[in-house]
């Protein structure tokens, strides 16, 4: 697998953040490198009908949405979720070519980062999160790190489960 860094440009506890969060990022596209159209859509998992490689690709996404614009900027959530499926958009994502997803993830990922950078750590969200909570910018940036992390973890199992590559 194509190998990534985590090491940050500088030692400021921003660009530490950041850089976490990118590399998060960037390890969830590289676990996708070379997966055919049709493996990025299999669900390996029986327990888990949802879990393909585009599910998790289209989630990620998503989540950033939801915490960025939703919740710091405060906008209406235009997200594909409904009341009635609110995993909607892992089962969409089977519907859209792998590298779609991935270069949608990678723009908006750009877009976010600019956004984040026009910020300080300490600004509130504009929307409310358990029970009335403004959370600041850096709870959602160590929160996004951590889901991608943890679904870079899915991610791995997918594709092991699938060609037997391993790696970051």
């Amino acid at each position: 697998m194509t190998r990534i860094d985590d090491t940050p440009a500088a030692w400021d506890e921003r660009t530490q953040l950041t850089t976490f969060l990118d590399y998060a990022r960037d390890t969830a596209r590289v676990k996708c490198l070379g997966v055919s159209a049709e493996n990025a859509r299999k669900a390996l998992l029986p327990g888990s009908p949802l879990m393909t490689m585009s599910g998790l690709i289209n989630h990620l996404r998503w989540v950033e949405y939801y915490w960025f614009q939703v919740v710091f900027l405060g906008e209406e959530d235009q997200g594909p979720w409904t009341e009635e499926d609110p995993d909607r958009e892992m089962r969409i994502a089977v519907d859209f070519p792998l590298p779609r997803l991935l270069d949608e993830y990678a723009e908006q990922s750009a877009r976010y980062r600019e956004l984040v950078a026009r910020h300080g750590l300490d600004d509130k969200a504009k929307g409310t999160v358990r029970g009335g909570l403004h959370v600041d910018l850096r709870w959602i940036l160590l929160h996004l790190t951590e889901e991608t992390a943890r679904h870079n973890g899915h991610l791995d199992i997918l594709r092991e489960m699938l060609d037997g590559t391993t790696g970051d």
